[in-house]
């Protein structure tokens, strides 16, 4: 395991010169205020979902969509935690997610997202870990 920092954040830690620093830490609960955020942005062609102000274990390990028209639908990780539907087409439809934690904890985020959202939107989800 590593962390990649900016330079601002590593001299908070060690001289700028110091390359490589060893750094003991523990992973602690995390308490978040209000629901768990799910903002969609993307295209008709692909959807991609950021989900955050996550509680709990804090880091999403796994992320599934339901549309009011569709089944279950598997979720990639594009990136940190941005997650994308792989072509799927969820417009008009009302969006439920499953979110799994690290530590396998998981929530159903029944239908945060009305049939009529546009990209650029952020929902919330209500629940939190």
């Amino acid at each position: 395991m590593h962390f990649d920092l900016t330079m601002p954040m590593f001299v908070k830690m060690a001289p700028a010169v110091a390359g490589v620093v060893h750094v003991s830490y523990r992973r602690v609960r995390c308490g978040k205020q209000g629901g768990v955020k799910f903002e969609i942005t993307g295209n008709p062609n692909w959807n991609l979902v950021l989900v955050y102000n996550v509680g709990g274990a804090g880091d999403v390990k796994n992320v599934r969509v339901k549309g009011s028209n569709t089944g279950w639908i598997q979720m990639q990780r594009n990136w940190g935690q941005k997650w994308d539907t792989k072509g799927v087409d969820l417009r008009g439809q009302a969006l439920t997610f499953q979110v799994v934690t690290s530590d396998g904890a998981f929530k159903v985020f029944r239908d945060v997202a009305p049939a009529n959202w546009q990209f650029g939107q952020t929902f919330d989800g209500k629940i939190n870990f």
